[in-house]
C-alpha cells in the first residue's frame, strides 16, 4: 500500500514531518537514539528520507506513541524484530494505516478549504 503512496524518491524532513505529524525537533532526537532512524544527506548537508526511511520513523512512533513503550524499551524491541528477521514486515504493516490516516486529514482539511460556505452567509 505504501508504494502507491509514496512514488517520489526522496522527501525532505520538512515533508515527512508533516506527512507523520511530528515536530523536527522531535525527529532529529529519535535519530539520536534509535540506529534504524540514518537518513541520508544531500550535497547541501540536508537530510533525505526514502520510503523505508519513512517507514521505520512510522514504526518508532507507533512503538512510542500507540505502543507506549519507553525509548529503550523501543530500541529492544527494533533489536529483537531485526534479529527475527521481522523488522521489515513490521515497518510496512505500521506504514499502511499510518499514511492513509494522514492523508485522509489532509484531504478533509483541503475539502473544509475548498467548500463553498451555504448561500445567504
Amino acid at each position: 500500500m505504501s508504494e502507491v503512496i509514496l512514488k517520489r524518491q526522496y522527501y525532505s524532513m520538512g515533508e515527512v514531518c508533516d506527512l507523520i505529524g511530528l515536530k523536527p525537533h522531535v525527529l532529529r532526537y529519535w535519530e539520536s537514539q534509535f540506529e534504524v532512524l540514518r537518513p541520508v544527506k544531500n550535497r547541501a548537508g540536508n537530510r533525505v528520507f526514502r520510503r523505508g526511511d519513512i517507514e521505520q520513523v512510522l514504526l518508532v512512533k507507533h512503538l512510542l506513541y500507540e505502543r507506549k513503550y519507553t525509548i529503550e524499551g523501543a530500541r529492544q524491541k527494533l533489536r529483537e524484530m531485526s534479529e527475527a528477521g521481522r523488522l521489515e514486515e513490521e515497518r510496512q504493516g505500521v506504514a499502511g494505516p499510518e499514511l492513509l490516516g494522514a492523508i485522509r486529514a489532509e484531504l478533509e482539511a483541503l475539502r473544509d478549504v475548498l467548500t463553498l460556505p451555504a448561500p445567504g452567509r
